[in-house]
């Protein structure tokens, strides 16, 4: 569907269910998300690109496969951003940090902005946005609006849930921008949440209301 790409990893599948049962506890669901975002970065950043180094084992001189280029951005949007940049800084721990700060306002549901914070040049990164929820898309298109202000060119969007009617207006938004996701639900509902879904990702990572 449009730009977006499912990750449909046994293990990412099989994590998600418990995820999504209303029974799971704050920690587990915490816990979960993390170690989807381990098994969702291995697939993001399954093209990146590689160069080499001469370096020295203890039996010989070799030359050996890094990563190429300056340290990739990840980019939060508080603040259940911040459960999928946990799991994705154990892979990744050299990794620029950004964060955006969006509430959505409840009638209206624009998001409104509150914080942003991003490294320099980042022209010349990749960033990865990620988000558990993509469901308006609201949140989302602003966070990308705001990165390409600051001259980002190289994008990717991470979320563990996507509604189709957020994938498409996310993708007419910022076609240039690859969606991956752990799944695509039915729809959203009058109160703008995924269907089935798991409710509030941030509510159920930090045991708020």
């Amino acid at each position: 569907m449009g730009t977006a790409t499912v990750i449909d990893h046994p293990l990412v599948q099989h994590k998600l269910t418990i995820m999504r049962d209303k029974e799971t506890s704050t920690s587990s669901f915490r816990q979960l998300l993390r170690e989807i975002a381990h098994l969702m970065c291995y697939e993001v950043m399954r093209d990146l690109e590689l160069t080499t180094i001469t370096i020295e084992t203890p039996i010989a001189e070799m030359n050996a496969p890094t990563l190429a280029g300056k340290k990739l951005v990840f980019c939060s949007i508080l603040r259940a951003g911040n459960g999928l940049l946990e799991g994705m800084l154990d892979l990744v721990p050299s990794a620029r940090v950004a964060h955006i700060g969006l509430y959505r306002d409840p009638k209206t549901l624009i998001p409104v902005e509150y914080y942003f914070k991003a490294p320099e040049d980042l022209e010349d990164r990749l960033i990865v946005v990620v988000d558990p929820m993509l469901a308006t898309a609201n949140s989302a298109i602003v966070a990308l609006d705001r990165l390409k202000e600051r001259g980002a060119k190289n994008l990717r969007f991470v979320c563990l849930l996507a509604a189709p009617e957020g994938i498409q207006k996310f993708s007419e938004a910022h076609p240039d921008v690859p969606i991956f996701t752990a799944a695509i639900d039915q729809k959203l509902n009058e109160h703008a949440y995924i269907v089935p879904g798991l409710g509030d990702a941030g509510d159920r990572m930090y045991g708020t209301k």
